[in-house]
């Protein structure tokens, strides 16, 4: 739908609606890799097929009183959310939940790159391995390089600001059920994307597969 800005700010006082926006966080500029571990994506977002490069990355949630931690997976193809876990612990069994819920969903692909920050939990042994199992190449961004990882960053920050109550939840499952809705119904299926010229990642990934003739 086209519409100028004014018609829109008069719209929203005539409706009494302010518009929520991110406020402004300075970074350290990084240059360090892991030796182990080295930013072999160097920020090459831009994937023509799907199954091919993966993100992850931790946030934190505020429920029942305390920290939650959310570990999400996406497809950098089309910026899809494949695979999500919530926990009261950011260890390294919560991004191998996130990693498997991805696997399973996909079709247990092989061959992926999987790309994180240098977050203890992505470099833990049990992590690696699992990686290891399923064929996947791993990736590190530079160290305290938030831009190294920016389609994470992204999804947190819609997260952030346009879904999650300010002062948080009251319970944890309650947590839990409503961010699981907001990535896989409605930033999979309803949020517009300015990455898919304004498609939702999943249909922009189903029209992409439609006309490469996957299935």
């Amino acid at each position: 739908m086209q519409i100028g800005r004014f018609k829109v700010r008069r719209l929203m006082r005539e409706m009494n609606l302010i518009s929520k926006q991110p406020g402004s966080h300075a970074y350290k500029k990084a240059t360090v890799e892991r030796p182990d571990i080295p930013n072999v994506l160097d920020r090459g977002f831009n994937v023509t097929s799907p199954n091919k490069v993966w993100c992850g990355d931790i946030t934190y949630v505020w429920a029942e009183g305390r920290w939650h931690y959310l570990a999400a997976v996406i497809d950098l193809c089309a910026r899809r959310v494949v695979g999500w876990a919530f926990s009261s612990k950011p260890d390294a069994d919560l991004v191998i939940k996130a990693l498997d819920m991805a696997y399973e969903q996909r079709g247990r692909p092989q061959n992926v790159m999987f790309h994180s920050d240098q977050g203890s939990q992505y470099g833990s042994r049990s992590f690696r391995q699992r990686l290891w199992r399923y064929r996947f190449t791993q990736s590190m961004s530079r160290r305290g390089n938030c831009h190294d990882n920016a389609p994470m960053e992204r999804l947190f920050r819609s997260l952030k600001t346009e879904w999650i109550p300010t002062v948080g939840y009251m319970s944890a499952a309650l947590a839990q059920q409503d961010i699981g809705r907001f990535l896989m119904e409605r930033y999979n299926w309803r949020r517009p994307h300015q990455f898919n010229e304004g498609l939702a990642p999943a249909v922009a990934e189903e029209k992409l597969n439609s006309v490469s003739g996957i299935s």
